[in-house]
């Protein structure tokens, strides 16, 4: 009996996601520092937009699916309705940049989405699922770095219009 919890035990440590081990950032944290590769070839850094601009990640779980495929249409439907905003916003993944940059040619998007294949951000932050890929959540954050709001109730065919309404409703100054 000793042996196999010992087993179970060393399973958990060893083959725990990284999700189950971190704690999650929440509303009035800091968000965690991050250098990510965008579909656009440009690397994105916090450091460079904090101070400078708010800006939105809306996690998706996998390229080239149903319903991350609505979800980033959604944003690009809606793409001057959130240009309106002093705001950075991207979509973003666990995939690698290559099946990223090839999701986002296939959909003409007008906004990057930015890649964590090392789930690197995507661990810290806690958007990590038990699959491995992340949940379906959106952050917003502030010009301090500060999470302004976490939404985990995103609706795919909508989420453009969705972040809009809630960058207004957390008073994000347009441009």
């Amino acid at each position: 009996m000793n042996r196999l919890i010992l087993i179970a035990a060393t399973f958990v440590v060893f083959f725990a996601q990284p999700s189950a081990m971190q704690a999650e950032v929440k509303v009035g944290d800091k968000m965690p520092a991050f250098e990510l590769v965008g579909s656009d070839g440009v690397t994105y850094r916090s450091a460079d937009l904090e101070g400078k601009r708010a800006y939105v990640i809306a996690w998706f779980p996998k390229a080239f699916t149903g319903g991350c495929t609505k979800e980033c249409k959604s944003m690009r439907e809606f793409g001057g309705e959130l240009r309106a905003y002093d705001v950075a916003y991207f979509t973003a993944s666990v995939d690698p940049v290559g099946k990223n940059t090839d999701f986002a040619t296939s959909l003409d998007l007008d906004y990057p989405i930015l890649s964590d294949p090392k789930k690197d951000l995507s661990g810290k932050l806690g958007v990590l699922n038990d699959r491995g890929f992340t949940n379906r959540w959106t952050y917003y954050v502030g010009l301090d770095g500060k999470v302004l709001f976490i939404d985990r109730s995103v609706k795919t065919t909508t989420h453009g219009k969705d972040i809009a309404a809630k960058l207004a409703a957390l008073g994000i100054a347009k441009k």
